[in-house]
């Protein structure tokens, strides 16, 4: 079957809401213009996290492409604060109900600032692929601050956040198809598209709202209902999406994000992915993001640094402020609190847990956990010297360091790096050694730190790199 191409889609969207300027393509929303006053010192808005630091193709193998956003910008909530502090616990417990059942609601609070939230995954994820599109979810929700009423739709889930219970709301006024890419084809794909909207639809309203429907090797259409939807709900919501669906015909995308329900055709294949199909960077972010030993929960680690007090700041550096934290009960811990404004920066973080994770040493700083979702955060164990730059280049502090403590450090940062370069697991090189990333504990024995932008080797591989790497 040939494809005529064409610069404009037949269908343009009329609701006013945020979306990437490239629906289909693009990695997710565009920054809003600021409004975050009043949640400065909450430090809970973040910027891009996680999975965006996936390709596009590596994206949609597990269903994290984005699609839209949608923010009520001039619905606010009576208390900002309290609202979003709702929203941030809702996600807590949203998480392990989607851990165990690829989807979970929650309500938090009291009238007039109480919060409910939604998340699910369609039926054709797997639950790894479900936990990882869930994270990239989360991400999305501080572009709506400071309104608490948000949908995010990705290809494999969804989420919802609003200040009113809307479980059975099945249609709305802001639903809509969405048109791509830039692909038209002829009669046959129009009818066989049909005929698998059609079958999607059908096995929807007799399967508990979820459905596939593929017609000749080359169409294929997933329809799914909220579950929170009673079977009339979710009967009307899939017919208004079928009729909004055919609009899109002969264009080879289709998608409808209606309230209650969404809908897609395609002439790809987007439903036999599978876990097998994830690439090893997924799978190795899915076992991350599974280590319940590694989870800290956000409010957690917010009380412990009481909001990021300003006054906690420990220090600053090219990958992220570190805070020291007391938990409830009462150990003293450093979070980092990462720079997140770029894939890169996304990488680093993961490289750090992978590998601070999978080495112990005296000589090394210890990773107690991390907490992924409005911000990442890295919880370390604290050493109340800090970093070695704080006395060699304070020539008052320099002076506690004769040459006897001098030669005693000297030797745990070699002996932490010789354990790196030896390590039977994987060979690891920093590539960032420099005195503020070496610690002190209180006998200022040397602890290395900041594995951001260090590489694993296996034993049999060799590395030469003429790549400039560090941070000043």
């Amino acid at each position: 079957m040939q494809g005529e191409k064409s610069s404009q889609p037949p269908h343009k969207k009329t609701v006013k809401v945020n979306t990437s300027s490239q629906v289909f393509d693009g990695p997710g929303p565009s920054s809003p213009k600021s409004t975050m006053g009043p949640f400065r010192g909450l430090a809970l808005i973040v910027l891009l996290i996680l999975t965006r630091s996936l390709s596009q193709t590596q994206s949609a193998e597990w269903g994290s492409n984005f699609v839209e956003h949608r923010c009520e910008t001039n619905h606010l909530p009576n208390n900002v604060t309290q609202a979003v502090m709702n929203v941030v616990a809702n996600l807590e417990t949203i998480s392990n109900k989607v851990h165990s059942n690829r989807f979970g609601i929650s309500s938090t609070g009291s009238d007039p600032d109480k919060t409910y939230g939604l998340v699910q995954c369609y039926n054709h994820l797997s639950q790894v692929e479900c936990d990882l599109c869930f994270f990239k979810l989360r991400t999305v929700v501080p572009f709506c601050y400071p309104s608490i009423s948000a949908r995010v739709y990705l290809d494999g889930c969804f989420l919802r956040f609003d200040d009113y219970d809307f479980y059975k709301e099945a249609l709305g006024p802001t639903d809509h198809p969405i048109c791509g890419n830039t692909t038209r084809y002829g009669p046959a794909f129009v009818v066989s598209a049909g005929m698998a909207v059609a079958a999607a639809v059908s096995q929807a309203e007799v399967n508990g709202g979820y459905g596939e429907g593929r017609e000749s090797s080359s169409t294929y259409a997933m329809a799914s209902c909220l579950r929170t939807l009673d079977a009339g709900g979710c009967r009307e919501c899939l017919s208004n999406a079928s009729a909004s669906a055919r609009r899109c015909l002969p264009w080879s995308e289709g998608r409808v994000d209606n309230t209650g329900c969404f809908l897609r055709y395609s002439y790809t294949d987007f439903l036999s992915s599978g876990s097998k199909g994830m690439n090893k960077v997924s799978m190795k972010l899915a076992s991350v993001l599974s280590k319940s030993s590694l989870n800290f929960k956000y409010s957690t680690l917010v009380k412990a640094t009481r909001s990021f007090d300003a006054a906690n700041k420990l220090g600053e550096g090219g990958f992220g402020i570190v805070y020291k934290g007391v938990l409830a009960d009462g150990r003293e811990v450093a979070v980092k609190k990462l720079f997140m404004n770029n894939r890169h920066r996304v990488m680093d973080f993961f490289n750090e847990v992978n590998i601070i994770s999978s080495v112990e040493h005296k000589n090394l700083v210890r990773l107690l956990g991390c907490s992924l979702g409005h911000d990442s955060l890295l919880v370390y164990e604290y050493l109340p010297n800090m970093s070695l730059d704080r006395f060699i280049f304070d020539d008052q502090r320099g002076k506690e360091l004769d040459w006897e403590k001098r030669f005693k450090i000297i030797v745990g940062i070699a002996r932490g790096l010789a354990y790196l370069h030896e390590n039977p697991k994987a060979r690891i090189i920093h590539r960032d050694i420099k005195a503020s990333n070496v610690l002190l504990d209180a006998k200022l024995h040397a602890k290395i730190a900041d594995f951001g932008l260090a590489r694993s080797f296996d034993e049999d591989k060799s590395h030469i790199s003429t790549a400039a790497v560090g941070t000043l």
